[in-house]
């Protein structure tokens, strides 16, 4: 049985539906329709066609008929399925570049870029576009072109993978944004729009209520991606090797399969190693999350990297640094055996002006470090990218 499958949600458009499922099946032969509580039901005007039907009994909303029919595709053994609209604004003449992108990126979501040149195209859909790619760059760190076009492929594994909250329009901005966060590459591939004229369109997006769910769901998603847990990630085997300072290289090759460039791996590290010197006690690694969620850096490798700060020894460095640059001359092992002999009070003043030296001398000692092992990381990271990738 083909394990890919076109999906076609409709919700009352029976005058286009049973044109673009002819089209479909003039390219590809496995269709699936799901009647999203259309009145009439669509499945007569379609029952002569080799097509299968799945039907709510009430609108549950475009993000349902997408679960609903990624369910019933995985208990079928499906792998992947391909969805455009049911209302002749998707080219089902798109569809064989759609399957060339999905058979050589399986494991991708596969995004179909709308072509905007048109003067048909309405001023909100253009806008619409441009405002959420815009947020999707914000709370993913990746540019997205066209975050709202229905015409995509999917993994029909990650409909259970992800935890999206969204159920109508506002699941396919979702979706994309979960897969980006959890690993997920997303490929672009161009296609054809056709606007009907403004008096014969009939598109089912409520001004008021879906950009309110579109509103909530924005600001949801950029607030979870400053929390510094991360995303809950899609099972792949690549990931079964952890990310750990004591295995560099085979952290950075690890890296490199899962969409990580030098650059970013390069910021990642340094970012890590600076907050790690700095004695920030007892919340290293919230602080290091938090940064690394609001500059978009890789928040396994910055953890990482911040280890090879641990006690005792680029602490001591700090406060050494930190005590020349304070009273000119480094802390002698005359000041330290003079520890014993001090009382309590002492004992804090002491405390606090090595604490005081470690502030200090973690901004240049941690500057300096976060240069050498970020460089060291890029360098590293082009190696085994040319040795592994050829570039």
């Amino acid at each position: 049985m083909e394990p890919i499958v076109v999906v076609i949600p409709v919700y009352n458009q029976p005058d286009r539906l049973r044109e673009v499922v002819r089209r479909c099946l003039e390219v590809h032969p496995r269709i699936l329709v799901v009647d999203d509580g259309s009145r009439p039901q669509v499945a007569p005007l379609i029952a002569d066609l080799p097509v299968e039907v799945l039907r709510h009994e009430v609108n549950r909303g475009k993000g349902t008929a997408l679960q609903t029919a990624a369910r019933h595709l995985h208990g079928q053994g499906a792998t992947h399925m391909i969805t455009l609209d049911a209302d002749g604004q998707h080219d089902p003449e798109d569809l064989p570049e759609m399957l060339g992108a999905l058979r050589a990126h399986p494991g991708a979501l596969i995004l179909g870029i709308r072509d905007f040149e048109s003067a048909t195209v309405p001023g909100s859909s253009r806008f619409g576009r441009a405002f959420g790619n815009f947020w999707v760059r914000v709370q993913t760190g990746t540019r997205v072109r066209d975050i709202q076009s229905g015409f995509r492929a999917y993994p029909v594994v990650l409909f259970e993978a992800l935890p999206c909250l969204a159920r109508r329009y506002a699941f396919e901005v979702e979706v994309v944004v979960r897969a980006l966060w959890g690993g997920v590459p997303v490929h672009e591939v161009p296609v054809h729009i056709h606007y009907s004229p403004a008096d014969r369109r009939g598109s089912h997006f409520h001004r008021v209520w879906d950009n309110l769910r579109l509103t909530l769901l924005n600001t949801h998603l950029t607030l979870r991606s400053l929390l510094p847990w991360p995303p809950r990630q899609v099972a792949d085997a690549n990931r079964q090797t952890s990310v750990t300072v004591w295995h560099p290289l085979r952290s950075i090759q690890r890296l490199l399969t899962e969409r990580a460039t030098p650059r970013e791996l390069m910021f990642a590290v340094a970012w890590g190693v600076f907050l790690g010197a700095v004695p920030l006690i007892a919340c290293h690694t919230l602080a290091i999350l938090v940064a690394a969620a609001v500059l978009r850096l890789n928040r396994v490798v910055a953890v990482a990297a911040s280890q090879l700060c641990m006690p005792p020894l680029v602490p001591a460095i700090c406060i050494e640094v930190g005590h020349l640059l304070r009273c000119g001359h480094f802390l002698t092992l005359e000041g330290v055996h003079n520890v014993g002999n001090a009382s309590f009070v002492q004992l804090g003043y002491m405390g606090l002006q090595c604490l005081c030296d470690w502030c200090i001398g973690s901004l240049p000692v941690g500057v300096v470090l976060a240069l050498l092992l970020g460089a060291a990381t890029y360098v590293t990271a082009r190696m085994l990218q040319r040795v592994r990738y050829g570039f």
